[in-house]
């Protein structure tokens, strides 16, 4: 089953879309401790991208902490890997967290 199909990942992006970036980082967990290789990196950095987004609205600089964490996961992937557009999300997320009002979107394709 591709990446973006399973359960976890169809939930996590429903919350994404929702704003609700902690409860992503919880959906797809369980996800991440089946994977390995380049899908488990690809799982890690959605969800330190996620936690990253979560952590901003706490302190802007754990938010900024979580996000290079994210980058170390998803360098070496290629742009798209699974469905997912790598460089347009690493973008929208670097947008919102410099502006927390823009949400950013989850580019697929």
């Amino acid at each position: 089953m591709p990446l973006l199909q399973t359960p976890e990942f169809v939930q996590a992006l429903r919350l994404w879309q929702e704003g609700q970036f902690w409860e992503v980082h919880e959906a797809l967990e369980p996800l991440w401790k089946r994977l390995r290789g380049p899908q488990r990196e690809l799982v890690q950095g959605v969800i330190l991208l996620a936690a990253s987004l979560h952590q901003a609205r706490l302190n802007p600089k754990g938010g900024w902490r979580n996000f290079h964490k994210a980058l170390r996961h998803l360098e070496g992937l290629p742009e798209r890997f699974e469905g997912v557009r790598l460089e347009p999300l690493i973008g929208e997320v670097r947008r919102a967290l410099e502006n927390p009002q823009q949400p950013p979107g989850f580019p697929l394709g």
